[in-house]
């Protein structure tokens, strides 16, 4: 895409959103909404509903959102998070998540074996160590100490894929293949608090050690409960490049709304790919977004990208992200 072309349509989008003015201030003195989850793909309409049900009995949003996930990191036929998910080159599966809270609070596990819910051991290092991330062995030696189960995380249909894919042995990305990617999920709870969780499997077939954006505060999530929240899906590589999630979240304190900030970071990869003078046709980023208010946004590189959203006495439903061009 020439650059003319890409000026035309940011300044046409940028042009037919009204921009409100969240600062903290601001924020401060709203009443706070009845709770909202939102979260990535299709797999966030039972996660989403999970936590909207322990919201509305009053659990956290740190601890409704956990309970969400977990379900999506248990499920056998998801092939890009937890159990299930697609290994990396040497048929390893290795698992990433991260989680954040509206105080500030964070934990990160990366590249773990044979742990289930990386998302509840992300929590734990938070809430149980001095520290904000453990990797690999270590991280899987925490696990162990606090009795974590084992398992076996390569299913018999992603081990039958890997095996077909070595075949061929020739990694490329595919816009949108599975339909679904990271989950990332972020809550609102009764008392106004902020929280969220991402996690994943990774790239499908990625070399062995290789991290992404997922458990990288800042760049696979966000969270200021102060002002709001964001998360991220899609090559994991270009939100790293521009920590998007906190990109979103700064945009968001800057003055603008949750959709139009992450507009703004999903322009920001673009503008990257541009100076690297890099083609982006199989790449895929998705933001989601949530003010303190309750407020959401979404944006896409390209369109595919779905997300789910769930409100108080409502059943969740899966909204179309808008995106910057096909």
């Amino acid at each position: 895409m020439k650059r003319s072309e890409f000026l035309k349509i940011i300044t046409g989008a940028t042009a037919a959103l009204p921009i409100l003015s969240f600062t903290r201030e601001y924020l401060a003195k709203k009443e706070y909404p009845i709770p909202v989850s939102i979260a990535t793909w299709k797999f966030g309409l039972e996660t989403t509903s999970k936590a909207m049900e322990l919201l509305e009995k009053g659990y956290s949003s740190l601890d409704a959102t956990e309970e969400g996930v977990k379900i999506c990191e248990a499920d056998p036929n998801e092939r890009s998070v937890g159990l299930g998910g697609r290994p990396d080159i040497d048929g390893k599966v290795t698992l990433d998540a991260c989680c954040m809270d509206h105080l500030g609070n964070i934990g990160s596990v990366a590249a773990v074996e044979n742990i289930v819910h990386v998302s509840s051991l992300a929590r734990a290092v938070m809430e149980k160590t001095p520290h904000v991330m453990l990797v690999s062995d270590g991280a899987l030696q925490f696990a162990r100490e606090l009795g974590f189960p084992e398992e076996n995380l390569l299913v018999k249909k992603s081990k039958e894929e890997w095996i077909d894919w070595k075949k061929k042995s020739k990694y490329k990305p595919v816009v949108n293949i599975e339909n679904h990617d990271t989950i990332g999920q972020i809550s609102l709870d009764r008392m106004g608090h902020l929280a969220g969780f991402c996690t994943t499997s990774g790239m499908s077939y990625k070399m062995h050690g290789r991290v992404g954006d997922s458990p990288i505060i800042g760049a696979g999530l966000y969270v200021d409960g102060e002002i709001g929240a964001a998360t991220a899906t899609g090559h994991g590589e270009e939100v790293i490049r521009t920590v998007g999630s906190y990109k979103v979240v700064s945009e968001m304190e800057r003055g603008l709304s949750p959709q139009m900030a992450c507009e703004e970071a999903v322009r920001k990869i673009f503008n990257f790919f541009e100076r690297r003078k890099q083609n982006v046709d199989d790449t895929q980023i998705g933001f989601i977004a949530m003010n303190k208010m309750g407020d959401i946004g979404s944006f896409s590189l390209r369109p595919g990208f779905q997300y789910a959203v769930c409100r108080k006495g409502k059943p969740a439903e899966l909204i179309d992200s808008p995106y910057l061009f096909k």
